[in-house]
């Protein structure tokens, strides 16, 4: 079976675009190819035809390949609730919450799964492309290990390792893998590229001749800047570090940066508009008085990031910003935290207990065990645009605000609520501003002009762009032979 792994020299080197950009390079060849993440860490989660959830990236690659995405494309994944415990997800279905150092202990066991998953798709394309995750050289995990050179030996999967040259040390992040690695994994490295490189590249011609000559890996090429990954879906939410406010805006829309934010991928439509003046606002820093908007995220521990917001006196903002006749927004735990209170009896996101919300729709929330994952289709209350997205959440919400619905649902599901004034409105529903026409719809109530362009079109593009850009700047060929497939 042909098969390709990119591992990395750590995290947010760019494995998640660079896989993607193969995935649509071959693809486009003619090949029938999957993407494949044994073990994936994230709270942002795509969610299956079949209502299973899996790594936002692992989605993205799924459409890099043209096809639905699956379960199988990232049979593990974690979605952390704390900084020492995580939720467990296998094949889509949450299996339960363990601490670290426990799930570290028994990692190992989801080894034969993880290779069934992988199976099954090698069973049914001409080339799986694997992403790792984190760093190979982080050899203090790698005692049952499924994620990097565990699965790449169990598998006999070739690997390529990335070297991100944008935050420096590149040699020293290499050479230094090949040096920690134990012999039967460095064997599994069979090359390098270098990845995000500004510049003239001749400059760094010596430095990858050296990082080939004290490895003995060959040299794969080196990626430029990719410009139009910004397009792309992150999903670490270290980028919202780096995320700046437009400034040349004609409505201001404020994301609060809540610790466990989850899906915050629901915001890149907006962050494309012309029309509107974005920011996700830092903790220590207080929401603008001047916001158009408030959105409220989701999120994977509604109590403990409703506690970090008051703690940060953004429920005074809040307040302040709907006597100023402001408009506020709550998505899936973000609705939840309008609510009058969340109550979570049974300790399903951490100790049970229980919190007054913000107040500003009068609904209640009841966590519950029993995950709500599915697709949603419908269109918005008002208007009709249509919208098409996704709901990935725990707990049931119930009120008189739910005569107001904000939405109104093909399949009647949870359509959220309405203020009695209309300022504030919620809802379950991720993705709800990818669609153009419900975009437009949602702006429009703010006095902005859309340019009503599908999100899905401008990721698209971006793929596109990326792939023509590997093409270019990789060793296709050399890929393609270590892969196992004859020359496309």
């Amino acid at each position: 079976m042909a098969a390709l792994m990119i591992q990395g020299c750590g995290s947010d080197v760019g494995k998640s675009v660079l896989t993607a950009g193969l995935c649509r390079l071959f693809t486009d060849r003619g090949l029938t190819v999957r993407p494949f993440k044994p073990q994936n860490m994230s709270n942002n989660a795509a969610v299956t035809a079949d209502g299973g959830e899996i790594g936002r990236a692992q989605a993205l690659q799924a459409l890099a390949c043209r096809v639905a995405p699956s379960v199988h494309m990232n049979p593990v994944l974690l979605k952390p609730q704390s900084d020492t415990g995580a939720q467990v997800v296998v094949r889509g279905r949450s299996v339960g919450t363990l601490r670290a150092g426990r799930y570290q202990a028994r990692k190992g066991e989801l080894l034969e799964t993880v290779l069934e998953s992988y199976r099954t798709l090698a069973a049914e394309s001409d080339l799986v492309v694997v992403e790792g995750a984190g760093s190979p050289a982080e050899i203090n995990l790698r005692a049952g290990d499924i994620a990097n050179m565990g699965f790449a030996r169990a598998a006999g999967v070739p690997v390529v390792l990335v070297g991100d040259i944008d935050r420096g040390h590149v040699i020293a992040a290499l050479v230094g893998a090949h040096a920690v690695l134990e012999a039967g994994d460095a064997a599994m490295v069979r090359g390098f590229l270098i990845n995000k490189f500004r510049g003239d590249p001749a400059l760094f011609d010596d430095g990858r001749a050296e990082i080939a000559r004290r490895t003995d890996w060959r040299d794969y090429g080196m990626v430029p800047w990719l410009a139009a990954a910004r397009s792309l879906p992150a999903e670490d939410a270290v980028v919202l570090d780096a995320a700046r406010s437009r400034t040349t805006g004609k409505v201001r829309i404020v994301v609060p940066m809540l610790p466990r934010i989850a899906n915050f991928d629901d915001f890149d439509a907006l962050r494309a508009e012309a029309a509107v003046d974005f920011a996700f606002v830092p903790p220590g820093t207080a929401l603008p008085g001047d916001a158009d908007l408030v959105i409220i995220p989701g999120t994977k521990a509604t109590l403990a990031d409703l506690a970090f917001l008051r703690a940060q006196g953004w429920d005074v903002d809040i307040a302040a910003h709907v006597r100023r006749r402001g408009r506020v927004l709550g998505v899936c735990g973000g609705y939840q935290m309008l609510g009058r209170v969340v109550r979570d009896p049974a300790g399903v996101e951490g100790a049970p207990g229980e919190a007054a919300g913000l107040g500003l729709l009068d609904v209640e929330t009841v966590l519950e065990a029993d995950k709500v994952v599915r697709p949603a289709v419908g269109r918005l209350v008002g208007g009709g645009a249509p919208f098409e997205g996704y709901e990935i959440h725990v707990g049931r919400t119930s009120g008189p605000a739910l005569a107001r619905p904000f939405l109104i649902r093909e399949d009647g599901g949870d359509c959220g609520a309405v203020s009695a004034d209309g300022q504030v409105a919620g809802g379950y529903v991720h993705g709800l501003f990818d669609r153009g026409e419900a975009r437009a719809a949602l702006l429009g109530q703010l006095g902005a002009v859309s340019e009503a362009v599908d999100q899905a079109a401008r990721i698209d593009a971006a793929l596109n762009a990326v792939a023509s850009l590997l093409e270019r700047h990789l060793d296709i060929l050399g890929l393609t032979a270590l892969a196992g497939l004859r020359a496309q």
